[in-house]
């Protein structure tokens, strides 16, 4: 009976959390609970016409009403390119997220340990600190995103080995080489998912005449898209408006239609890769050609994309269960042991 209400007890004073805050999706881990959060970063903010904004929405109800708002409600998404372009609503979204997922611990300020790329610049890190601590955190600890990735991938990162992980994930792709708690050697461009996104609503604007929105092109490319091609052409539809006629209409495309449209970013990505690989010291590039490549983020659930990286570096190249989930679960292990692992934090 006791020990029931000493762990009740210390259950309702150990709140710390855990955060993903990407440019697509914000995921949060809370101690000895796992994952308890995984929704869109967007918010719907309300205009009264007197200068005054209201958040109606925040999450998964926001992202339902994106292109679908009058004059006076739009849909904001906050972060761009892994990094947060509007500081206020970032912050109001933060507390949200923070105040859904400790609704039972009102009176606890957490600490919380929050995954970031490794591109972003130190004027963008304070950012982040500062809008978790208006949120009401007492502390904050930043994990690069490929570490964070790598620990919740199941790498071994206090190994002196060199392991080659690629996150990709809505705004950045980050690539670097993690060794003894640490990144020995990192590359990371601002080409990802929502590049991919922007690069099939341009392709359908200019071959079809379609207008389409960001998500009904992140729709199409989660259908039929692939970096690699496909032993069997997948077909969807794409939904817009004619931009000749300017009727809403619906046209088919196919797998190889999108997979040339992706080209581009998908060249980009693979170039980063490359230059990674180059620029590491001989005796971690020799861990790597044992290990392999660890592909995680969104962007390792494009079809063959694993299979492109492979015919472009020679390297075996791995997917983990869920690599969706590889960066939140890291940065929870690190909040979970975080005596042995405060180590990966940066400053």
């Amino acid at each position: 009976m006791f020990k029931k209400l000493f762990d009740h007890i210390s259950e309702m004073f150990n709140a710390d959390v855990a955060m993903d805050l990407g440019t697509a999706n914000t995921l949060m881990y809370v101690k000895n609970k796992g994952i308890v959060l995984n929704e869109p970063s967007v918010v719907a903010i309300s205009n009264n016409g007197q200068g005054r904004s209201h958040v109606e929405a925040i999450g998964t109800q926001a992202k339902k009403m994106h292109g679908r708002t009058h004059s006076r409600l739009q849909t904001i998404r906050p972060m761009k390119d892994g990094v947060i372009a509007d500081f206020d609503i970032t912050n109001k979204m933060i507390s949200y997220f923070i105040k859904k997922v400790l609704r039972n611990y009102r009176f606890v300020r957490p600490r919380m340990v929050v995954g970031i790329p490794t591109c972003i610049t130190q004027v963008e890190k304070k950012a982040v600190i500062d809008a978790a601590t208006m949120a009401g955190v007492r502390e904050v600890h930043l994990v690069e995103e490929p570490m964070a990735a790598a620990i919740g991938s199941g790498i071994p990162v206090h190994k002196p080995e060199g392991n080659l992980v690629i996150d990709i994930g809505g705004g950045t792709t980050d690539v670097a080489v993690t060794s003894m708690f640490a990144i020995a050697y990192g590359e990371s461009i601002r080409v990802a998912g929502d590049e991919l996104d922007e690069a099939i609503l341009r392709y359908m604007r200019l071959q079809h005449h379609l207008n389409i929105g960001i998500f009904e092109a992140e729709r199409v490319k989660i259908a039929v898209g692939g970096a690699y091609p496909l032993k069997q052409i997948l077909t969807t539809e794409a939904r817009g408006l004619n931009v000749k006629t300017g009727v809403p209409t619906a046209i088919k495309i196919n797998s190889d239609e999108i997979r040339e449209a992706m080209k581009e970013p998908i060249a980009s990505i693979i170039t980063v890769i490359l230059k990674a690989l180059e620029k590491t010291p001989p005796e971690l590039s020799a861990d790597i050609y044992s290990n392999g490549i660890y592909l995680t983020g969104g962007g390792a659930l494009l079809r063959g994309l694993d299979k492109l990286i492979e015919e472009s570096t020679n390297l075996k190249t791995y997917v983990p269960n869920e690599p969706l989930l590889s960066i939140v679960r890291g940065v929870g292990t690190v909040l979970d042991n975080f005596s042995e692992m405060k180590k990966v934090c940066i400053n």
